[in-house]
């Protein structure tokens, strides 16, 4: 079946592409700019991947939802939470750095751009990368969610079209497991929030990556591959 991915150039949107590779075709992937700090480095990531699985990528350029504020991945006047890896599952923590980082009806904006794509290219799927361990902080990373972008799509589009995500029901480590099973390039990816030369390894985003890395023992070979693919040094 015909499928538009939502790929941020992360490891959850890459892992989930692939995997859907496996059964759909992935006509087009799209990634957005919103204003974010790392729209380039997470635009280039994209691209890169697109390259590999031999698909079209594609920019989506949304100013206006980071001109809504209050965001510190838009805000560069808002510092962004860096957390103890440590206190990552933390509830209070959690709720904290999300509501820090909060861009208002975010996914919910990029899943109805990408049903218009879909719609019009006659694609029935869209792929997404929600995940398990994020969920309880960011609602839109649900199985809820996506039950109900399910059901308003089916109103909204003519196909119809429907959202998938083969990473929903899994933690990011189970989500570094299932990526190098499938020869995944999660050396090219972008996870962090920040868009400077390399990860900081101290935002959320960076500290969730890292930790399922070392908890698949895959760290070490990770940053050996990157170096490698020319993508910097963190050590």
């Amino acid at each position: 079946m015909r499928a538009v991915a939502l790929l941020s150039g992360g490891l959850d949107s890459t892992v989930a592409m692939w995997e859907a590779s496996q059964q759909h075709e992935i006509v087009l992937a799209l990634t957005f700019d919103y204003g974010q700090r790392a729209a380039k480095r997470e635009y280039e990531a994209a691209q890169a991947l697109c390259r590999r699985l031999d698909c079209e990528g594609r920019l989506v350029k949304l100013q206006w939802l980071g001109e809504l504020g209050n965001s510190a991945l838009t805000d560069l006047s808002l510092e962004l939470p860096e957390p103890e890896i440590e206190l990552l599952d933390k509830a209070a923590l959690s709720e904290g750095t999300a509501q820090a980082v909060w861009v208002p009806n975010r996914n919910g904006i990029f899943v109805n751009v990408a049903a218009g794509f879909a719609e019009a290219l006659d694609c029935r799927l869209i792929v997404a990368g929600f995940n398990a361990e994020e969920a309880g902080s960011f609602p839109d990373n649900s199985e809820q969610f996506l039950a109900a972008a399910n059901q308003a799509l089916s109103f909204s589009t003519q196909l119809p079209v429907r959202i998938i995500s083969p990473t929903i029901k899994l933690t990011k480590r189970e989500i570094v497991e299932l990526g190098e099973r499938l020869g995944a390039p999660l050396e090219l990816i972008w996870s962090c929030y920040e868009g400077d030369e390399e990860h900081c390894m101290r935002c959320e985003s960076c500290l969730r990556l890292r930790r399922a890395l070392q908890e698949a023992g895959s760290w070490e070979q990770w940053l050996k591959k990157r170096r490698s693919a020319g993508m910097g040094d963190l050590a």
